[in-house]
């Protein structure tokens, strides 16, 4: 009988979620079955995915951005009862996943509750040095406190430089054993035709989504060549609307967002990580806005464009003419995306 292995990702934007696309396609790939656990739009994306996974609905963090970046700190301050008590359901849940679905092993993507010490249990992010500004130390130090409770830690990204995360992945203390992936990606790169100019690529928690995308839309309304729109939204059905030179789609599976990335010249994007792994599996010229008083995205926006690979600006100050330096910047290169996943899975096969 094949070994069961939980895979969590957190559902905050798509990025947790579509850099588990890979490990599913390994664990499958090794003959073990994978469960789906997450909720909203993050399980919605999977499900589409792999339709054919048992999939579980877990309890939501319900963590929404402030509509202003200053006042991020603040609204994460006051969402932080909703968050362990979110984590706490998670606890409850994972006992009785593991006893009805005879689970093997957890591979949590930055869900703190999803672990047990009766499996191996695996956590997977880029931030092991969490800023948050003046409280960093305090962010950082929780953060490490919840990932010790896990058996390893995966970080997907190269271990030496040149790296994708900077000081994020790479802190100068930490005692939990801990494995670099190499940078994570469902993609492939085409030598394929260009046919779009400039491709946005939307997603993140709202209200700033939403706020993003009122403005790009305006922004580009007029812009003479060719656009791909991509809200981020995922629903039902996929729409695609036509507004003059410029093609938006609520959502894309993973075969026609890279069909789409492969052939479009300039990505404009948040400076997620997830996103980062992918246009640099790519080789793609990007522009990033990063979210509003979202520290990890505005420290990798800032080190991309320090190091000539992508330009930046807030989102306050994007407007049209912000792309023409964009020459000027060398893009993302990829790296080894081999991850070496008979090794990382032998963890599961262990008595």
């Amino acid at each position: 009988m094949k070994k069961r292995i939980l895979i969590a990702p957190l559902n905050w934007g798509l990025g947790h979620a579509t850099r588990c696309i890979p490990i599913i396609n390994a664990l499958l790939a090794y003959d073990f079955e994978p469960i789906i656990a997450s909720d909203g739009v993050a399980l919605k994306l999977l499900q589409k995915e792999f339709p054919k996974l048992s999939s579980i609905e877990l309890p939501a963090y319900n963590i929404t951005y402030a509509k202003k970046g200053k006042h991020f700190k603040l609204k994460l301050l006051k969402d932080t009862p909703k968050l362990l008590k979110a984590i706490k359901a998670e606890k409850k849940a994972v006992k009785d996943i593991i006893e009805t679905y005879n689970i093997s092993g957890i591979i949590s993507d930055n869900r703190l509750g999803i672990y047990s010490k009766k499996v191996p249990s695996v956590f997977i992010t880029h931030q092991l040095h969490v800023l948050s500004g003046n409280t960093t130390w305090l962010s950082t130090k929780l953060h490490q406190k919840f990932i010790k409770k896990f058996s390893v830690c995966w970080v997907p990204d190269m271990k030496n430089e040149p790296n994708l995360s900077g000081k994020l992945g790479h802190p100068d203390n930490f005692d939990l054993p801990t494995k670099y992936l190499g940078p994570l990606s469902r993609f492939e790169k085409k030598s394929i035709k260009i046919v779009n100019n400039i491709m946005v690529l939307l997603s993140g928690p709202e209200p700033q989504r939403t706020l993003l995308e009122e403005k790009l839309l305006l922004e580009f309304k007029n812009y003479p060549n060719k656009i791909v729109f991509v809200k981020g939204i995922m629903e039902e059905e996929q729409t695609i609307q036509i507004i003059k030179n410029m093609t938006v789609y609520n959502f894309m599976t993973s075969d026609l967002l890279e069909k789409t990335i492969n052939e479009s010249a300039i990505i404009i994007s948040r400076s997620g990580y997830t996103t980062i792994m992918d246009l640099a599996k790519l080789n793609k010229k990007a522009f990033f806005i990063p979210t509003p008083g979202q520290f990890e995205q505005e420290y990798l926006a800032k080190r991309l464009t320090e190091l000539n690979l992508v330009p930046s600006c807030n989102q306050d100050e994007f407007t049209l003419h912000k792309l023409k330096n964009l020459n000027a910047f060398i893009g993302l290169k990829s790296f080894d995306f081999k991850a070496n996943f008979k090794d990382l899975f032998s963890l599961f096969e262990r008595k």
